[in-house]
């Protein structure tokens, strides 16, 4: 189990956050939207079997919210799923660095971050509100799609599109993170601004989901009568 937790969220990130990285100027903000999603999808139906890819420790504490998982089996999947993050992200340092012009200072590592020279510039109030409100989102159609009674065939595709629209639509406000394993490995490397405001990726994306999971708790989602 703890090699796919490590496998998927290696995948995620050095797939996504590479996709910026590498080839961010002939893809564009679409194309990395894509990248990320496309990325989950595959982990979806590649590592389920074996981990339920849960390769998001937001994720994994909404599931504890929700009652679908004990804290000690949490705690096992954030580390794995942190290992991952933070392999894949040295793994794409060391690749971008074969091209002759690139400065992690310059280029980046798909960090995620806000405020002035930051993307669009956004505010740490924008920022914190989004990446709270995409992680919610975000978890309910995990849940959703996981629980009882759904296509639980479909369930991988579902939550990588739901991925892909909340990158089309966040990443000029954060680079979305919804995701603090996704955050701290390209942090880690990217220097003193990115790891000084990954508070805000590591807070907002777990009370997002452990919001979501309460929600789902009081069965106020339930079918209807």
């Amino acid at each position: 189990m703890f090699a796919g937790k490590f496998i998927g969220t290696f995948t995620l990130v050095l797939l996504g956050c590479g996709s910026a990285v590498i080839a961010g100027a002939e893809i564009g903000l679409t194309g990395i939207s894509f990248a990320f999603g496309l990325a989950l999808i595959g982990m979806a139906y590649g590592i389920r079997p074996v981990s339920g890819c849960h390769i998001n420790p937001a994720v994994s504490l909404g599931m504890v919210a929700a009652g679908r998982m004990q804290r000690p089996e949490a705690v096992r999947h954030m580390i794995a799923q942190v290992a991952g993050a933070i392999v894949a992200a040295l793994v794409l340092l060391i690749i971008a660095s074969g091209k002759a012009d690139n400065s992690v200072a310059v280029n980046g590592l798909g960090q995620n971050g806000w405020g002035a020279g930051y993307m669009g510039e956004y505010s740490v109030l924008a920022a914190f509100v989004f990446e709270f409100v995409a992680t919610f989102l975000f978890m309910v159609v995990i849940l959703g799609a996981t629980g009882g009674g759904a296509p639980t065939a479909m369930a991988g595709l579902a939550i990588g599109l739901a991925l892909v629209v909340i990158h089309l639509v966040g990443i000029n406000i954060t680079g979305v993170s919804v995701n603090p394993a996704r955050s701290i490995g390209p942090a880690l490397f990217a220097g003193a601004t990115a790891i000084g405001q990954l508070w805000l990726f590591i807070v907002a994306p777990v009370l997002g989901a452990i919001a979501a999971g309460i929600l789902f708790k009081t069965g106020l989602l339930d079918a209807a009568d």
